[in-house]
């Protein structure tokens, strides 16, 4: 403890951060560590720069090949100078790259971009939460503005089922413009074959269970959502085909119950949203719904998770703060409040990125 010490006080020297910048074995070190920083600093720009990328439908507009600024200049209603600051801000962060004299085209990023509706959703969602954290040392002391809290309508609710469907229509097509991604990151980690019977608890439109119904024909399926999401459900199940086996139903799984029937229960990105005290009694509800050794899966991004502690600890430590509940877990924490509940110890399914989903599964043991 005493030698870090050291090593803290003589990083933090200003003669020792120019010397190392300026020694050519340490300068590739110290540059990098300069840079970090910072990126710290200037990351609010960088978003602001994304957002405007999505709120202008620049990606879209570059999608059948490189423009001109004097051709997108008119098409984003901006003049040929803020389209070229626009543009060069962008190509910087990777989303546009130029192509040729004076053409931009989409970047690596910028492709990603237009591969995932849910990210613009995101982008676009995100200004209720920057709103908020205009000053997040209020946010701290419990004095958040509340704007992020507003977007999900059973956040703070006494009778969440009791919220209309206006109240969640845009709620809804978030999660479900950014469920396909994860979902299908799930059904290549897990094999739903094995299963009867599938619910979802917290499964919004439907989304994730129809991407369950195409890896998994034989299984029935079931939904729980607050009773205006369910009939969004409901009616995607019926316009796909899959009345005959999935059905919506409209509950509030934190008081209970949840319905039996199932051989599997599923929360997907639904537990990171509550407190521990909602978590351990969803999952009790849960373990009561179930018959003996049927299996529960949780599908979310965890704290701690190697190379992507920024994600769990400061996006997400931040953005469950400011709307008012939830928190990220670790998969330790998750595994004792799954036990608590009667469950057995959890174990991991392999994913392709970790650092957005973390697929956990256990059994019924009591």
């Amino acid at each position: 403890m005493a030698f870090q010490d050291w090593i803290d006080r003589v990083q933090a020297n200003p003669r020792f951060r120019r010397a190392a910048a300026a020694f050519p074995l340490s300068r590739p070190v110290a540059r990098a560590r300069a840079r970090a920083l910072f990126d710290l600093c200037a990351g609010f720009v960088y978003t602001q720069v994304l957002t405007a990328c999505v709120r202008l439908d620049l990606f879209e507009k570059l999608a059948a090949g490189p423009r001109q600024v004097a051709d997108l200049a008119p098409a984003l209603g901006l003049s040929e100078a803020a389209t070229t600051r626009l543009l060069n801000a962008a190509v910087s962060l990777r989303l546009v790259r130029r192509r040729g004299r004076r053409g931009y085209g989409l970047g690596d990023l910028g492709c990603a971009m237009l591969g995932d509706a849910g990210i613009p959703a995101m982008v676009a969602h995100h200004a209720k939460l920057y709103a908020d954290l205009r000053d997040p040392v209020a946010v701290l002391r419990g004095e958040s503005p509340g704007n992020l809290a507003g977007a999900w309508p059973y956040a703070g609710s006494a009778a969440p089922d009791a919220v209309g469907g206006a109240a969640v229509a845009d709620y809804t097509r978030l999660m479900a413009a950014s469920q396909s991604f994860i979902a299908d990151e799930v059904v290549a980690a897990y094999d739903f074959r094995a299963h009867r019977c599938v619910l979802d608890v917290g499964g919004g439109n439907g989304t994730f269970l129809s991407a369950v119904a195409k890896a998994s024909p034989a299984s029935a399926l079931m939904v729980l959502d607050l009773p205006a999401v369910a009939a969004e459900a409901e009616a995607r199940f019926a316009a796909s085909g899959l009345a005959a086996r999935a059905r919506a139903i409209g509950g509030d799984a934190i008081a209970g119950p949840i319905p039996r029937g199932a051989d599997l229960i599923t929360f997907i990105r639904v537990l990171h949203d509550h407190n521990d005290d909602a978590v351990l009694s969803m999952l009790r509800h849960a373990h009561a719904a179930l018959p003996q050794g049927g299996g529960l899966l949780i599908a979310e991004p965890l704290s701690g998770t190697p190379g992507a502690e920024p994600i769990g600890d400061a996006y997400f430590g931040f953005y469950f703060l400011a709307m008012g509940q939830g928190r990220s877990r670790t998969r330790a924490e998750l595994s004792a409040l799954v036990e608590q509940a009667g469950f057995a110890p959890l174990s991991e399914r392999r994913t392709a990125l970790p650092m957005l989903v973390r697929v956990l599964t256990t059994k019924r043991i009591t």
